[in-house]
């Protein structure tokens, strides 16, 4: 089995458990996410089956849509209502017209520095083992789009925002410096991811829908691979070219520019991604184990 499938994270579930409830549910032996929720955060989690973990870059570098709400006045260790309260301030009056005024620092190109509660890597180990044991490692602030960003509603200290971003973008740490700019600090309550990679929210379905279905009605769900690469033009290439490029060589193809293609065999079954490098010709790039 090969493709991809939107799941609706639930609260409460780390994104490794909802991916093995859904490596039992369809007796899959190949499975992966395309970028973790935390277990409080809910929303939409790609999970690419079989040869689709092999395109599975491109949606991690997709642009991502969340609803995120904070509330005023208290830090946590981890920037979210799981850590432990470290701070905590009076809020200022606030009108709804004053906070969205304060938003517009937030909204654009700007700088965040990661949050030790994360996964990304120092020294070969990600940085929530070194917070874990109460150590703070030094951070490169990074740059990142936030290229919408509406306030939803604010009342009793809680704010909830939607916020369209880059990859690489955390809204603990986008929450946490709305709090610092205002002066009172903030943390997450509430995180749900909409979208990404263009998916919207309708198109994905939570594990218990999927397990009150029949086999035949979980299948209508997984998408084909070619979805995860769409933003490619299509290639259609008869037979003995299609087992030529899967033999590593190199076929005869001219274009305007390097270029890089969705392939598909004399079946029109999608096999990976081939690319044209000038001066050579089309030379395979990433492609599946299938019958060509």
């Amino acid at each position: 089995m090969n493709g991809l499938l939107l799941l609706n994270k639930s609260l409460g579930h780390s994104s490794n458990r909802a991916m093995q409830q859904i490596k039992r549910l369809f007796g899959i032996k190949k499975i992966g996410h395309t970028g973790s929720l935390d277990p409080l955060a809910s929303g939409m989690l790609p999970l690419c089956i079989g040869e689709a973990t092999k395109f599975a870059q491109y949606l991690l570098d997709a642009e991502k849509t969340y609803v995120v709400s904070g509330l005023l006045g208290v830090q946590t260790t981890t920037g979210d209502v799981e850590g432990d309260v470290v701070a905590e301030a009076s809020v200022p009056a606030l009108s709804f017209e004053e906070l969205n005024q304060i938003l517009n620092a937030f909204r654009g190109e700007i700088s965040q520095v990661p949050p030790m509660y994360s996964a990304l890597k120092h020294q070969g180990q990600p940085l929530y083992r070194y917070a874990l044991q109460g150590l703070e490692i030094e951070r490169n602030a990074r740059t990142v789009q936030i290229l919408s960003l509406e306030l939803l509603s604010f009342e009793n200290s809680i704010f909830t925002i939607r916020v369209e971003c880059s990859k690489g973008t955390y809204m603990r740490t986008l929450v946490e410096d709305v709090g610092k700019m205002i002066g009172c600090g903030a943390h997450v309550v509430k995180l749900h991811r909409l979208s990404t990679f263009g998916f919207q929210a309708e198109e994905m379905i939570s594990f218990e829908d999927l397990e009150a279905l029949s086999e035949t009605e979980r299948l209508q769900h997984i998408r084909p691979m070619d979805v995860m690469v769409k933003d490619f033009p299509r290639l259609f290439l008869p037979a003995d070219e299609s087992l030529r490029l899967v033999q590593g060589q190199t076929l005869r193809f001219d274009a305007s520019g390097p270029q890089i293609y969705r392939v598909y065999n004399a079946n029109q079954q999608f096999f990976g991604l081939a690319e044209f490098v000038p001066g050579k010709g089309l030379i395979a790039k990433r492609l599946c184990v299938l019958d060509v």
